[in-house]
């Protein structure tokens, strides 16, 4: 399956925008930052770990060209997916993702109290995520992060 394969379906096409790109990157780096905050809770710095892998598959979705519809149930989903395809990430990596994204959702709809082990997992993948996404861009799209 290609992402092609998704248009028009939980994918539109998109220019790549680098202010936006810079921007997401930008806001994921605070968001990791703001997770290390050991005076809040798991709950709290878990959402704000997630929410920068959201921001970092964002990005790397749409210097490929992708954004998620959001108006689709899954784009959550579909984003951390979709980064086997946007920067090659190895399977083993999307299925810890997506065990994150499946956590997210227990803690937000059921209240559900988040271990110390998986908050600190979510802060570890969002860091090594950027990390993997700002290698691929300035190899592959320079033009989208350089200054």
């Amino acid at each position: 399956m290609t992402l092609d394969n998704l248009l028009g379906r939980s994918l539109d096409a998109v220019a790549a925008d680098k202010q936006m790109i810079q921007r997401l990157l930008a806001a994921a780096v605070r968001n990791i930052a703001d997770a290390q905050t050991v005076s809040l809770s798991n709950e709290n710095r878990f959402d704000m770990a997630y929410k920068a892998i959201m921001q970092i598959a964002n990005a790397a979705l749409q210097a490929n060209g992708y954004r998620t519809k959001t108006s689709v149930p899954g784009h959550h989903q579909t984003m951390i997916q979709s980064l086997s395809k946007t920067i090659g990430l190895e399977r083993n990596i999307v299925v810890q993702l997506d065990a994150l994204r499946k956590q997210r959702n227990i803690a937000d709809y059921s209240g559900d109290l988040v271990t110390d082990s998986a908050m600190n997992a979510c802060l570890v993948h969002a860091a090594s995520l950027l990390e993997q996404v700002e290698a691929f861009l300035a190899e592959h799209y320079p033009e989208l992060v350089q200054a």
